[in-house]
């Protein structure tokens, strides 16, 4: 299966604080699959470490007052644009990120106040058809994920 995930979530340091979500829970399951992770925010020129951002009304601001929109929507759409290059079967995004939540994410109050939404990133490939879902629910969704021999074969044809 080919899988496009949140690189942050294959220990890639690229969170707003420098460090990275590596979930080995994830990865181990994910061992044998065709992995390949991308970053938004990094995409659309942000550096690491940045200032928090988050989702206020349909702009994403930091959390010092500056818009960060149009760097997180170029990101988005470079992002998007090697989802369809590569075609993924999953998109594994990381949870309430302001690039890549899924569902949900925080309210621009910067007091971890959840709400119903998508990240730029996520919404952007929902929109287009891709399976999306957080790492939080594929581990609860893909419990003993293992590639298929099938699958295997096809891959090592190509």
């Amino acid at each position: 299966m080919k899988i496009l995930l949140s690189a942050c979530l294959l220990g890639v340091n690229c969170r707003y604080d420098g460090g990275n979500n590596r979930l080995a829970a994830l990865t181990d399951r994910l061992k044998g699959h065709e992995l390949h992770g991308v970053c938004p925010e990094v995409l659309g020129g942000l550096p690491t470490p940045r200032v928090p951002a988050e989702i206020l009304g349909g702009t994403v601001v930091t959390a010092d007052g500056r818009s960060v929109d149009s760097e997180f929507r170029a990101g988005a759409l470079a992002a998007l644009q090697l989802a369809r290059m590569l075609r993924p079967d999953l998109v594994i995004l990381k949870s309430r990120s302001p690039s890549c939540g899924a569902g949900e994410i925080y309210d621009g109050s910067f007091s971890h106040v959840r709400i119903p939404g998508d990240g730029v990133f996520a919404a952007y490939l929902k929109k287009e058809g891709f399976r999306v879902m957080t790492e939080e629910e594929a581990l609860l969704a893909l419990p003993n994920m293992q590639p298929s021999i099938e699958g295997a074969a096809e891959r090592s044809e190509k």
